[in-house]
């Protein structure tokens, strides 16, 4: 044997013994001797304290469906027992995450281009302590930059397949959002498809949303509020690539408030765009303020199921989108489109709202005018006092000034009781800084409009309101379509108010109010009947006494009233019958809710008019009580004596005659004149 071939032969020996006692070591090396270093190393590259404190192994096998002269190559399999990784040190709380136990396997030969390439790691029973302080400190948050800024940053790569565990349990506690939750997180076993959730066609418009991998469960209290709820979530590794949807599933229910979503969440890691199906329901709107930060009004009982999109990092603030979203609120359908920015100074909800049926009764949480029984159900504190007929539940202007609003009602089609024949309504409802406007608020009431402005300033305490209503073409017959002799009238009814108060309540703004009340009625009728149909028992006790049994047609009835710090006082208040004139005179005091009206009846012409002492109204709103004066009627003449202080009254009722239908004359306008002239009705005068 040549001198070269035995060196080469010994060459290739050594290198075989080498490389043998290498594997030898390797396979037979304790690797829980590199803890400290790689404990060192990791705490040192996280900032955080990392130890593995139990057992280090490695395992070397091949990996033969790599194919061809790759699946000799033999692939670390690495595990490590009870780890821990530890919070930043502004946290009392030592420790944020422990394992039981880590099994992982590493490819080596990416490890000659810098690549770190894990295809699969599996975590044995996790669990993460979350914590964020009231400053915005999170301790998920990691520094991983150098701490020497002229460092470069590190050419490795790290790339993780899929990532699996048993069962996983995660705490959360944010200051910020005043919130601790407990989560318990389990794999489904097997993944449920993103189609089997949200249907076919919504996972066709999401792209390329993985399947959901995992289940929770969630206990704790947000915001102060018991929360309690099961979900699905995608895998893990969703959240590292920004590009791929990752899904969402959710039933939970907040205090009194019940949420349904199902859709997908983009870039995760940096909560970037929301797509999901949602449905909420609860017992008042109002209770989502604390949820959500939007200032919703109170409301009976509602569902809504709608698209919610949003975009978190848009520019001028986080913009959500509630759209084509249908519903119920108590009784009645609700359908629309609603935005919301999180702009500065204040966000700001603006949209479109839609029902085909309203019913009245629902709108009564709007001012607190719903029963104590209702009020309890959708949570409210306030009671409403018994024999109080005013509501007395306060405006929650703390909420007013916590965002902007610019939102258009319209109920098409308002369902009630015969004897209060509203049509339809519409509203623009305007909220900026505090100041709540409705401009206008129109119901369409007995084929007539009642136009209102209404003002409530809440940046001041107590709240400023004023209301300006105005009220154009009622039609008696239809005002009243269960009263047969009205539905051969031709009358209308017509009035103006202005009205303005201080308080946080609709008692508390019409007990301090000051204003006019103008009203006008021309060709009518009243009888008992009329009263029983109005619900009014003190009126057909009033009707009774001045009329038996009888229809009396109304030639005009006329009222101006003047308010003033909440005591309403009759300038002007007539009857013109076919029988009589009905004089009105006294107070209507909205503090106290009492009642003291005067009711002088005049007997026109020969016609017999048995009543010759004036009638009472007094008492409660809530149950007025009516009688027959007992000081009989000193002159036939005392109600004319009151003309000469009516001119102006009279002169502005003028204003309110609506046109005469056909060739019949309105009849209030000779009443008017004359006592805008400061004369008795020609009737009466002539009886004199």
């Amino acid at each position: 044997m040549t001198r070269p071939a035995r060196i080469l032969i010994w060459t290739f020996a050594t290198l075989a013994t080498l490389l043998a006692i290498l594997v030898v070591v390797i396979a037979t090396f304790d690797w829980n001797r590199v803890k400290p270093l790689l404990n060192e190393k990791v705490s040192e590259a996280l900032h955080r304290p990392f130890a593995i404190n139990g057992n280090l192994t490695v395992h070397w096998r091949t990996e033969p469906e790599e194919g061809g002269w790759r699946a000799f190559v033999p692939w670390p399999h690495f595990t490590a027992e009870d780890l821990t990784l530890g919070n930043p040190d502004w946290l009392k709380e030592p420790r944020m995450v422990a394992l039981e136990r880590v099994d992982f396997r590493l490819a080596p030969l990416p490890l000659i281009v810098q690549r770190i390439s894990i295809p699969r790691i599996d975590l044995v029973k996790p669990s993460a302590s979350l914590t964020r302080l009231a400053d915005g400190r999170a301790n998920w948050v990691f520094d991983l930059g150098p701490k020497d800024e002229s460092e470069e940053p590190s050419k490795w790569l790290l790339d993780i397949g899929a990532i699996g565990f048993d069962q996983g349990n995660v705490s959360f506690d944010d200051q910020t959002l005043k919130t601790s939750m407990k989560v318990q997180v389990d794999p489904l076993g097997k993944p449920i498809p993103f189609s089997d959730i949200v249907g076919k066609a919504r996972a066709e418009k999401a792209g390329n949303a993985q399947d959901y991998a995992f289940g929770f469960k969630a206990q704790g209290r947000y915001k102060g509020l018991a929360v309690a709820g099961t979900g699905k979530i995608g895998g893990l590794l969703a959240l590292q690539d920004a590009s791929q949807p990752f899904p969402l599933q959710a039933e939970v229910r907040i205090g009194d408030t019940q949420v349904a979503l199902a859709g997908t969440l983009t870039d995760p890691r940096n909560l970037g765009a929301l797509d999901l199906r949602l449905k909420l329901s609860g017992s008042s709107l109002g209770n989502l303020y604390p949820l959500t930060g939007v200032t919703l009004p109170d409301s009976p009982a509602y569902s809504t199921d709608g698209h919610l999109t949003a975009n978190l990092h848009a520019a001028g603030g986080a913009q959500f989108r509630y759209e084509g979203f249908n519903g119920k609120i108590g009784n009645s359908d609700i359908h629309g489109d609603l935005a919301f920015v999180a702009s500065q100074p204040r966000p700001k909800l603006s949209g479109n709202l839609v029902s085909n049926q309203l019913l009245f009764k629902d709108l009564a949480p709007l001012i607190g005018a719903d029963s104590n029984s209702e009020q309890q159900a959708r949570g409210g504190a306030s009671k409403q006092p018994a024999g109080k007929v005013l509501p007395v539940e306060e405006f929650r202007t703390e909420r007013w000034r916590a965002m902007d609003a610019d939102v258009t009602f319209a109920g098409k089609r308002i369902v009630h009781s015969e004897q209060l024949p509203f049509n339809d309504l519409s509203a623009h409802v305007i909220l900026e800084d505090g100041l709540l406007r409705l401009e206008p608020l129109r119901f369409g009431v007995a084929g007539g409009n009642l136009d209102s402005n209404i003002r409530l300033d809440g940046r001041s305490a107590p709240l400023q309101g004023r209301a300006r209503l105005t009220a154009r073409g009622f039609k008696l017959k239809q005002l009243f379509p269960g009263f047969a002799p009205m539905q051969t009238s031709f009358g209308e009814l017509n009035g103006d108010a202005d009205i303005s108060g201080r308080g946080n309540s609709v008692a508390a703004l019409l007990g301090t109010s000051s204003g006019d009340l103008r009203l006008l009625i021309n060709d009518g009728a009243i009888s008992r009947s009329l009263m029983e149909i109005a619900g009014l028992n003190v009126g057909n006790y009033v009707i009774g006494k001045l009329f038996g049994d009888e229809d009396v047609k109304i030639n005009c009835a006329a009222a101006d009233v003047g308010i003033k710090d909440g005591l309403a006082t009759t300038r002007l208040f007539v009857f013109d019958t076919e029988n009589a004139i009905i004089y009105i005179n006294g107070t209507a005091n909205f503090a106290s809710e009492q009642l003291d009206l005067k009711i002088t009846p005049e007997s026109k012409g020969l016609r017999l008019f048995s009543l010759r002492s004036p009638l009472y109204v007094r008492g409660p709103f809530a149950k007025p009580s009516a009688g027959v004066q007992a000081v009989p009627l000193a002159l036939r003449g005392a109600g004319m004596v009151a003309l000469g202080v009516v001119a102006g009254p009279a002169a502005g009722l003028l204003a309110l005659i609506a046109p005469s239908s056909g060739d019949a004359p309105n009849q209030c306008t000779p009443l008017l004149q004359q006592m805008r002239a400061g004369k008795a009705p020609a009737a009466v005068k002539g009886k004199k």
